[in-house]
């Protein structure tokens, strides 16, 4: 059972490692490396980032958001990453971890989330839709990933606690 707490800046190693493992597959970004910590720490949410961790200490996922523009009227808007170890892959911990991100981002007073998946990245577009993100369209074409165009689905949750209800 993983317990899930604050990202710590002496975390990011692991995490780093399990972003990798996340670009390795192909389904989980465009990017084809992770930034170093400077860059990751600037551009996500300080207290809205998380990390799943094993009994044995190791980390196992994490989640964090990252703002959608630093415009004040979507203060409230943010993107949600989560990933998850090559080998803690089918444990529910990205169910836990995105229920966990849901909730803290709801009392941070976040009204809206979305998510930009690739339609061939099934388990992710389920997950989402299982914690009640809806499919809103599609971004196609939108960036190249080793030479070859690549399509999004977008996907959002509005919260029914925070905003227009």
């Amino acid at each position: 059972m993983a317990t899930i707490r604050i990202m710590e800046p002496e975390d990011w190693p692991q995490v780093r490692q399990i972003y990798e493992q996340g670009i390795a597959t192909g389904l989980a970004t465009l990017e084809t490396t992770p930034p170093e910590w400077p860059a990751w720490d600037a551009t996500h949410v300080p207290d809205l980032r998380y990390v799943a961790v094993s009994e044995q200490g190791a980390i196992t996922g994490w989640s964090a958001l990252t703002p959608v523009s630093g415009r004040c009227v979507y203060a409230g808007v943010a993107e949600v990453s989560v990933y998850i170890g090559t080998d803690f892959r089918g444990q529910n911990l990205g169910d836990s971890l995105l229920k966990h991100l849901i909730q803290e981002s709801e009392n941070a007073g976040y009204w809206t989330l979305q998510a930009s998946i690739f339609p061939e990245n099934i388990p992710s577009i389920q997950l989402h839709l299982k914690n009640g993100f809806r499919l809103i369209g599609y971004r196609e074409n939108i960036g190249q990933l080793h030479g070859v165009w690549r399509t999004v689905h977008l996907l959002e949750r509005r919260s029914r606690t925070i905003g227009i209800n």
